[in-house]
């Protein structure tokens, strides 16, 4: 069954020197301010775009790592997931890059080459990461702590 999350954003100002807010339909996040700064030089308590895409590849890459460990019959106590979301200025304009996944496991009797392989099935299957491949680099680093 196919379902449709929302979200929405507000704009007011040129590019440079304006500002915005989103906002997601769950209530989770409100009028959450953005602007031109916070995606290419500081965020100062503000959010972009890129940061909420590297929310999103975090959150997505966890639950899809849980689950292809705990499918090959290794339940993880936990997993613990960072991903960093370049962006850089090229001749079209501004283009997200890369995201790269580095994710923490603590994962009882998994062997590492099961681990690392599970890693890489999570990272090409996330549908975050299936919604951005072809578009953007994607890589995983992935640690198995004891």
């Amino acid at each position: 069954m196919a379902m449709t999350r929302s979200a929405s954003a507000t704009w007011q100002g040129d590019l440079p020197t304006g500002e915005g807010t989103v906002s997601t339909a769950s209530d989770y996040l409100q009028s959450v301010p953005t602007s031109w700064r916070a995606r290419t030089e500081d965020a100062t308590g503000q959010t972009s775009p890129e940061e909420l895409l590297a929310a999103a590849h975090a959150s997505c890459f966890s639950m899809a790592f849980s689950n292809e460990l705990s499918k090959a019959g290794f339940v993880p106590d936990r997993v613990a997931v960072t991903v960093d979301v370049t962006a850089d200025k090229l001749e079209l304009g501004w283009t997200v890059l890369s995201s790269q996944i580095t994710a923490r496991g603590w994962v009882p009797n998994v062997d590492e080459e099961t681990f690392q392989a599970m890693a890489n099935k999570a990272k090409d299957g996330c549908p975050i990461s299936r919604a951005i491949a072809g578009n953007v680099e994607l890589s995983v680093t992935a640690t198995l702590e004891s």
